[in-house]
């Protein structure tokens, strides 16, 4: 049943009958190209996601901490009233031991306490 039949409970009139079925040799082509053409890209795209996931994991590895360890801070996202300016500080200040390890992405170091900010950082 086609779809006009559904909605309009009738036959379509266009003078030629639609359900007539004879293969058209350039339509089959067209059809059986998309389809290889369609395979090709599935394959592809399933290639390349492979490639990706490889990538993301090998980098995505979280460094092993360990107590004693050395460590530099960031400058970038501290704040403090009586500096110049930010881009004459240094980017990265310090050797500062780590004490305890909390998380896999959080330690507790030791920092001088004229920097009041708080000992355990986020390692990123």
């Amino acid at each position: 049943m086609s779809l006009f039949i559904a909605n309009y409970e009738r036959e379509l009139r266009i003078g030629v009958d639609i359900r007539r079925k004879r293969k058209i040799e350039k339509a089959t082509e067209f059809a059986e190209r998309m389809k290889k053409v369609q395979e090709e890209v599935r394959a592809a795209s399933k290639r390349v996601q492979e490639e990706m996931k490889q990538q993301v994991d090998t980098e995505g590895r979280a460094e092993v901490w360990k107590v004693g360890n050395k460590v530099m801070l960031s400058m970038k996202d501290l704040v403090f009233k009586k500096r110049p300016a930010k881009k004459l500080v240094d980017q990265y200040v310090g050797l500062y031991t780590i004490d305890e390890v909390v998380s896999t992405n959080v330690v507790k170091s030791q920092l001088p306490t004229l920097m009041r900010i708080h000992l355990v950082v986020n390692v990123s």
